[in-house]
């Protein structure tokens, strides 16, 4: 290595994929110092690094699926890792004209050299944990609810149409209904005995998440919101997991993608739909909250009043978004705040 390169700050790259971690390390003047593969494990890439980049200034990866489990190792050991918007980076990356993991990873160590990237803050792995758990849970929620739409478009066919509603008591409805039809038995028995399994696991999983938010003063301070039940204020509370991140409430909003995207050029100005951007999950629970809070919620409040003036005014769908996008809002000031949800207040 030349004594100019010595001088200089030294910028990698890693473009992660599930075996093997392409490495790319350059200085400020852009000449590459050194390129190549190791396997995709902290110590593999540490090592490595160590020995072409030692004393480096800055590491840059995407986030994606290990992006999470590399950051936090990479920073254990002392390393100034940064994750950046996967979004962003494509942006920079699609400028090249041959795609491979090389180019890839000179591509990242260039935008650590320029500096122009949009930092993710990478959540700890406890809260991770519980994020895992949710998703878990709304898997199987998922799960019954494609079971029992199955079974229902069957017993149609049969002229049998059951009532809505029904929950725990659905396969011995089924029962019922298909006891004179033993082929449509044969059929729908090893799917009424998946179903019931299913469900009885998600009483294992919904006694968890109760579990975790009876321990957590956070969770039942934003329960005290109307609609806003256990599963919610976990999600919110993994999908932010530091309030001080914002400067301002409002931002959370648009963080969660719940915000019109804009497009602005010359005469050209308009207002689209959300974003939708962030954690998805996170922003249909908040939907699911606002429609309980306006549809369900027996005490009247101030944020109430306001969804129903709005639903008047531009429908059902987007009042309920705006609901649930000031919720997300009033939550953040609820726990900066230490304070319980105002009923009289709507912001």
């Amino acid at each position: 290595m030349s004594p100019e390169v010595n001088t200089s700050r030294l910028y990698v790259g890693l473009d992660v994929s599930l075996k093997e971690t392409s490495i790319c390390i350059i200085v400020d003047d852009e000449r590459i110092v050194w390129r190549g593969q190791t396997a995709s494990t902290p110590d593999a890439i540490a090592t490595a690094i160590g020995e072409h980049a030692s004393g480096v200034y800055r590491i840059g990866l995407e986030s994606g699926q290990l992006s999470t489990w590399l950051f936090h190792e990479l920073t254990a050991l002392g390393l100034p890792v940064i994750c950046i918007d996967a979004r962003h980076a494509k942006a920079v990356l699609s400028m090249k004209i041959n795609k491979t993991d090389a180019n890839d990873a000179l591509g990242l160590a260039q935008i650590m050299r320029v500096g122009w990237f949009r930092e993710v803050t990478v959540k700890s792995m406890d809260c991770y944990a519980v994020k895992a758990l949710l998703v878990v849970r709304a898997q199987l929620v998922s799960q019954i609810t494609t079971f029992k739409n199955c079974i229902r478009g069957i017993l149609k066919a049969f002229g049998i149409v059951l009532p809505r509603g029904l929950r725990s008591q659905f396969p011995a409805r089924v029962r019922e209904a298909i006891a004179s039809y033993p082929s449509v038995c044969q059929v729908l028995e090893p799917m009424l005995r998946t179903l019931e399994a299913t469900r009885a696991q998600l009483i294992v999983y919904d006694r968890l998440v109760r579990q975790a938010a009876s321990s957590d003063d956070t969770a039942r301070q934003l329960m005290s919101a109307p609609g806003v039940g256990v599963v919610v204020a976990l999600a919110y509370i993994c999908g932010i997991e530091d309030p001080a991140r914002f400067k301002r409430s409002s931002s959370v909003g648009a963080y969660f993608g719940m915000t019109p995207k804009l497009y602005q050029s010359g005469e050209v100005n308009r207002t689209g739909r959300i974003s939708r951007c962030g954690d998805g999950m996170v922003r249909g629970y908040l939907f699911e909250a606002a429609k309980v809070l306006l549809a369900r919620a027996s005490r009247p409040s101030a944020l109430k009043a306001w969804g129903e003036q709005l639903r008047v005014r531009m429908g059902s769908k987007k009042a309920t978004m705006a609901v649930a996008r000031k919720l997300a809002v009033i939550l953040h000031r609820m726990w900066v705040t230490g304070r319980s949800f105002d009923f009289g207040t709507a912001n």
